[in-house]
Order: C-alpha cells, then sequence, then structure tokens
C-alpha cells in the first residue's frame, strides 16, 4: 500500500531566517514526484516584525515591503533543483483564520508548516495558529522543527487498535499508510508504538470507579500485554513491518510517546486526530496536546476520511 502525493501546500513564515518547512517539503517533492505550492500571508504583526528586524540589522532604505519578493527568493533555489514550484501572496489578519480559509480549498494531498521547540523548557511552542490548523486542517499536516532528518529518517507511528481513545478503525490504517509512504520514498525506517492501559482500568475509568491496580496479578498483566501486541501485529502485517519493530507499552499515550519517540530517535511521528460531527468540532483532546508539546520531532497528523465533511463552516 502506498499513499501518492501529487501537490504539497507550504506555509512560509515570510519572519523566518530559517525555513525548515520549505526544505523539508522538497525533499518529500523530489521523492515523491510532486509539485510544491509555497504560501506566505503577511499580517500586521508579521509585517512589524520585518520591519524591526531590519532596523535592527542597520537596514535603512532597502526594506523589502512587499513580501512577494521574500517567497520568490525562497522559491528560485527550489526551480532551479528542477522542482515544480508555484507561490502565493495573501494579507489578512488574524492568520490563522487565512491559513485555514487556504488549508480548505487547497487540492494540495500534504500540507507542512514549521513550529518552534524551546530549548530551554524542553517543549514545543505550539502556537495558537497551529492548532487551529491541527483541529481544522482537513488534510495530513506535517508540523516541522529546525532539526534535519537524518538521512535514513526514523518514523514512530502511533496506533490504537483497542479505539480506547473513540479513534475509528479506518484511522490507525491511514496512519500506518502515510508513515509506511514515508519510509518507503525516504529509504527509513518504521516502528509501531501503541500505549495501552489495562482493560479492568479502562471499565473502571468509564464506570466513574476508583483505579484498582493491586486487581491485576502478573499472569493478567502479561496476557493483557499479548492481547495488546496480537492486535497491533494484526494491524501492520500489511505494511510490511517487523514484530522487532513493533512495541507495546502499559501506560498513558501522552507520556510513552515523547519518551519513545525520544529514545528510537525518531525523525517523525505519525499520530492521529479525529473528528466529532455530534460537537460539530474538532476532537484533539489533552493526550495530544501534551504529545505535541514534548515530543522530540516532527509530527505528522493525520485525518480520517471523514474529516472534512465534519468540519463547522
Amino acid at each position: 500500500m502506498s499513499t501518492r502525493i501529487n501537490t504539497i501546500l507550504v506555509i512560509v513564515d515570510p519572519t523566518a531566517t530559517e525555513q525548515p518547512a520549505v526544505q523539508k517539503a522538497a525533499l518529500l517533492a523530489e521523492k515523491f514526484r510532486a509539485r510544491l505550492e509555497l504560501y506566505a500571508c503577511e499580517t500586521k504583526e508579521s509585517r512589524a516584525a520585518r520591519y524591526a528586524a531590519h532596523i535592527q540589522q542597520g537596514g535603512s532604505t532597502d526594506f523589502v515591503a512587499h513580501i512577494r519578493a521574500v517567497i520568490d527568493g525562497i522559491a528560485e533555489p527550489l526551480r532551479q533543483r528542477g522542482l515544480d514550484v508555484t507561490t502565493e501572496v495573501a494579507f489578512g489578519d488574524p492568520l490563522y483564520a487565512k491559513l485555514l480559509e487556504r488549508t480548505k480549498t487547497t487540492c494540495a494531498d500534504l500540507v507542512v508548516k514549521d513550529t518552534h521547540h524551546h530549548s530551554i523548557l524542553k517543549r514545543t511552542l505550539i502556537t495558537n495558529t497551529d492548532w487551529h490548523l491541527i483541529r481544522g486542517c482537513p488534510v495530513p499536516l506535517l508540523l516541522t522543527k529546525p532539526k534535519t532528518w537524518t538521512s535514513a529518517p526514523v518514523l514512530a507511528a502511533a496506533v490504537d487498535p483497542g479505539h480506547v481513545n473513540d479513534k475509528p478503525v479506518v484511522l490507525d490504517n491511514r496512519i500506518l499508510e502515510w508513515a509506511a509512504s514515508f519510509r518507503d520514498r525516504l529509504q527509513g525506517s518504521l516502528r509501531v508504538i501503541h500505549a495501552y492501559l489495562p482493560a479492568v482500568l479502562v471499565a473502571e475509568a468509564v464506570s466513574g470507579m476508583p483505579a484498582m491496580m493491586n486487581v491485576l496479578t502478573p499472569k493478567m498483566m502479561a496476557e493483557e500485554q499479548q492481547r495488546a501486541l496480537d492486535r497491533v501485529v494484526e494491524l501492520v502485517s500489511p505494511y510490511n513491518v517487523s514484530l522487532e519493530s513493533v512495541t507495546v507499552e502499559m501506560g498513558v499515550a501522552s507520556e510513552v510517546l515523547p519518551r519513545f519517540a525520544e529514545e528510537i530517535g525518531a525523525d517523525i511521528l505519525v499520530m492521529g486526530a479525529i473528528s466529532r460531527s455530534g460537537l460539530q468540532r474538532i476532537f484533539i483532546g489533552s493526550t495530544a496536546e501534551r504529545v505535541l508539546e514534548h515530543v522530540p520531532c516532527d509530527v505528522l497528523v493525520i485525518k480520517p476520511p471523514d474529516f472534512a465533511a465534519n468540519l463547522p463552516f
């Protein structure tokens, strides 16, 4: 099974001096033979930031007032590499609204955007704009960090075959399809991780009863882990994933996934986001929020097929 990417929409930050999203999207475009659409939106805040940086650097009269020149300067080296690149600029506030509007009208198969890691706090700076995109972008969204990928990138796919988090069955398959496609095109490797809680604890949580870890004997815990492993092995069987590349770990996903990604040196964590049409909103929840804040690598957020249909307009 392979995911086809024909067009990649890259959200360009006109205030940034480095563009990791552009560089990684360009590599993906080469590997998937896709075209690139570079999109930049100028806001009052970004224009003021660009001008302040210009003055701080000793600039005088050569300030690039229009971001068209900025984005064209980013596009030209990519075209020289033989890539098919188009550019688009927009103006308006708030930024998240303009970006969401663009992603909802795009024909792209993938959206790529920079995010930032705060080295002191060891947290990712997930901005309000990022969260709006995670909740509202109808196609897979790759949030990138400044760290470059290794020559053979390590993909980590987070699945939940028990569906304790109300994820539809098809979403796990989409996560694996995208992760396997990235692995194959980038000539990397794929690890699959499933963080689970014992069924008795889940049942108690649903019923409102206090957790009773002491009722779990070592035999019960071993049987629970084997059941979790069996579910994951069955799930990954079509995706050329060996048993050695599958990890099941008892624990909370928000704690297990960042630690696992760091331990294996993951370049990209592939995880899912779901929609709940009854609430007419996208459900990310505290688990995914904590994962995104602390995971040490890029994150590829995958949506189920009906995601766009459940978006509020």
